[in-house]
């Protein structure tokens, strides 16, 4: 994102956090307007001249937001029109950043809603469970990074999975993620995990052990690679048989291998 759009992006996210904390009813309004930016981001990936219009620099603020009073009126809450004005008010480097600033902030009003309901840990460590299911799957992974699907197709196919399963916050943000696949589906869900817990200023150590970890084991873990990384650490952990031993931890791009496998690897190429 260029920076006249991360600008824009930072004054709409404080905007959006001040309305939800002075609502009296977060958890509500928070998940609505979180869906409807979703469909707002729906409507303008279908009216490519829509979006040209409302990112036109040579119209005045006032005319953007005018048309896109005019699209919205009687079809979303109060609280989405005003956050879709807000947005179509500001300078957009161009509509990919305009579309994708309405996706972040149609995950932080969900995010926001889950949060004031004491579900953010839960929705993070659904959506980190969800992305190694879909990792454990390849085809599975396939069918929802398949592009000559429908959105509607893959997003029903992610939704018998989930049905049942997951908080209401968790299943918007996935289905809106494979709706629209970036990456690779395992990438993106991770990329919303790891949104998750930045919004509590944490970042995600994925790590693979042979055998379970508890939550003291957990905790102790968090601890110390706290005082390796400088910051706060959320860890969520899966079991790898292979390993045979240990732990394999993952934090961003960095990796230590600390896993009985991994060291016999290590041995068999210092014997070669």
């Amino acid at each position: 994102m260029h920076a006249a759009s991360r600008e824009a992006l930072e004054r709409l996210k404080t905007s959006l956090d001040q309305g939800l904390n002075e609502s009296a009813n977060t958890v509500e309004i928070g998940a609505t307007t979180g869906s409807e930016l979703f469909e707002v981001v729906e409507l303008l990936d279908s009216e490519r001249s829509l979006r040209v219009a409302l990112v036109d620099s040579a119209a005045a603020p006032e005319q953007r937001v005018s048309l896109i009073k005019g699209l919205l009126a009687g079809k979303v809450s109060a609280s989405t029109e005003e956050i879709v004005s807000a947005a179509v008010s500001q300078n957009w480097s161009d509509t990919r950043d305009f579309r994708n600033g309405l996706v972040a902030l149609g995950r932080r009003a969900l995010l926001r809603s889950a949060e004031a309901q004491g579900q953010l840990e839960r929705v993070e460590e659904e959506l980190f469970q969800l992305a190694r299911i879909v990792e454990r799957e390849p085809q599975l992974e396939m069918l929802l990074a398949d592009k000559s699907a429908s959105e509607d197709a893959r997003r029903d196919l992610l939704a018998k999975v989930l049905y049942g399963k997951v908080t209401s916050v968790t299943e918007a943000l996935a289905l809106q993620a494979v709706g629209r696949v970036q990456k690779r589906p395992v990438e993106d869900l991770d990329a919303l995990c790891d949104e998750v817990a930045a919004l509590d200023g944490r970042e995600v150590a994925r790590v693979r052990s042979a055998a379970p970890l508890g939550e003291q084991q957990q905790s102790l873990l968090a601890d110390k690679l706290e005082k390796i990384y400088g910051r706060k650490i959320a860890v969520h952990s899966e079991v790898d048989s292979s390993l045979l031993g240990g732990a394999v931890i993952r934090v961003g791009d960095e990796v230590i291998d600390g896993s009985t496998a991994g060291k016999l690897q290590r041995l068999r190429r210092s014997l070669a």
